[in-house]
């Protein structure tokens, strides 16, 4: 498996939209607090209703082919995040 390091991952997800205007789509797998893994093969970078630099935390947002939201935001704390593109997220 190709490998990405966490601080090009996060320089990634900070890219919202491409030239054309168009969200960026990603994605992404990451464990819970409870040690459950996640997987979502298409996200949005999403905001979230905290300092998500303090608290290491970005939001992501499953998205259909349409990028129509199919589920709710999920808080990720960069930590937790092992997979991101089909690349493994490595310090």
């Amino acid at each position: 498996m190709l490998k990405i390091r966490r601080i090009d991952m996060l320089r990634e997800y900070d890219i919202k939209s491409d030239p054309q205007g168009k969200q960026v789509t990603f994605s992404i797998r990451f464990i819970k607090i409870n040690g459950e893994s996640v997987f979502l093969p298409r996200a949005i970078a999403t905001g979230l209703n905290m300092n998500v630099a303090d608290n290491r935390m970005r939001g992501v947002r499953p998205v259909n082919s349409h990028l129509d939201p199919i589920g709710h935001i999920y808080p990720v704390r960069i930590d937790n995040i092992v997979e991101w593109n089909g690349k493994q997220v490595i310090l």
